[in-house]
């Protein structure tokens, strides 16, 4: 490990505190900010983009077992830089690390990984896809048809990939506004993913079918420096329409809110702020923090009125980067089921 990537690491925490979560408020003078109207082209978009500060893969799955259990699968590729630019040797700047976890009706696993760029341990190529980090893999002969392996001391998973609708981009064609002061992002997600696989649990290996969604963002201040942390939803809806809707916490208590409305056939319409809400319903004691575990959740312009309960309310991320995150139940105007990410809660 060198000295620049171990002081990173220790500093991490005071950064999050200072910063919002994360630091995604922090100055980013030096690296590339994204601009409206943006011109993706693929194979490409779906690689690292290094001159952004904060880039990830981000894939999360609901799951049913051969009894009709339950489950919920992520797996997470972080890329962060310390500046702009990448090298093939050791004076790379990107720093890599990765998140894993399964979450059942009663018990969560989850472990992370850490790595350096420029020598091989970490990464992602674009054509064909291979996003790794040792031996945790999802790659495909492209960006739809994949396989996903990760493990950690007392769980893993093998999985198989296969999408069966289009990219949707969310906010602008893909430029995502943050904030009211105009901090922003590129994102597009791949929703339609079915899956497939087997987990290994402690009490042995358990055949699972289920649908997945992966999102790909990068940004180098996604946040404004008034912001702490996000609240996060992405709901799959028995018709086949789908929902991805966040709200960001101001220091002031106030939110700011964007959400994109996906039909069947993968037909989007974005909101902006204010078109989503997300209200806590109820609350329960997670690791010595309250945190909400039951929300109402609505969209009027699409009739959207419904409660959205954590399948296991002990879904902590107990990592470098403590956050919450686990699958999630819907009923009310509309039924399903999603997943949903809460950062910055102390």
């Amino acid at each position: 490990m060198s000295v620049k990537l171990l002081v990173f690491i220790c500093l991490w925490p005071m950064c999050v505190m200072a910063q919002g979560f994360l630091g995604l408020g922090a100055d980013a003078e030096g690296f590339a900010i994204p601009q409206p109207d943006p011109s993706f082209s693929f194979p490409t978009e779906h690689g690292p983009h290094p001159d952004y500060r904060i880039e990830w893969w981000y894939l999360t799955a609901n799951l049913t077992g051969p009894d009709g259990t339950p489950y919920g699968l992520q797996w997470t590729l972080f890329r962060s830089a310390l500046s702009p630019g990448d090298t093939n040797d050791w004076q790379s700047p990107q720093i890599w690390f990765a998140h894993a976890a399964i979450t059942t009706p009663d018990q969560h696993f989850a472990t992370e990984r850490f790595a350096r760029g420029g020598i091989g341990q970490a990464g992602v190529q674009a054509n064909p896809f291979h996003a790794w980090i040792d031996e945790w893999a999802l790659q495909g002969p492209d960006f739809n048809r994949m396989t996903l392996t990760a493990n950690g001391p007392d769980f893993g998973y093998a999985m198989s990939l296969n999408a069966e609708g289009p990219l949707v981009f969310h906010g602008d064609d893909g430029y995502s506004v943050k904030s009211a002061e105009g901090q922003a992002s590129y994102y597009y997600s791949q929703p339609f993913f079915n899956i497939e696989g087997v987990l290994t649990l402690p009490s042995g290996d358990v055949p699972v079918t289920g649908t997945a969604w992966l999102d790909r963002e990068w940004s180098s201040q996604p946040l404004s420096d008034t912001q702490i942390g996000w609240d996060w939803f992405s709901l799959s809806f028995e018709e086949g329409s789908k929902l991805m809707g966040f709200q960001l916490r101001q220091t002031d208590g106030s939110f700011y809110s964007s959400s994109t409305w996906i039909a069947p056939d993968g037909a989007s319409t974005s909101y902006s702020d204010g078109s989503f809400t997300a209200e806590p319903l109820a609350e329960s004691r997670v690791e010595g923090r309250k945190l909400p575990t039951r929300w109402r959740v609505t969209l009027p312009e699409e009739g959207v009125d419904v409660s959205v309960a954590a399948l296991n309310p002990n879904a902590w991320m107990g990592l470098s980067i403590p956050y919450w995150e686990g699958p999630v139940t819907v009923v009310g105007s509309h039924e399903g089921r999603g997943y949903l990410e809460m950062t910055g809660y102390d």
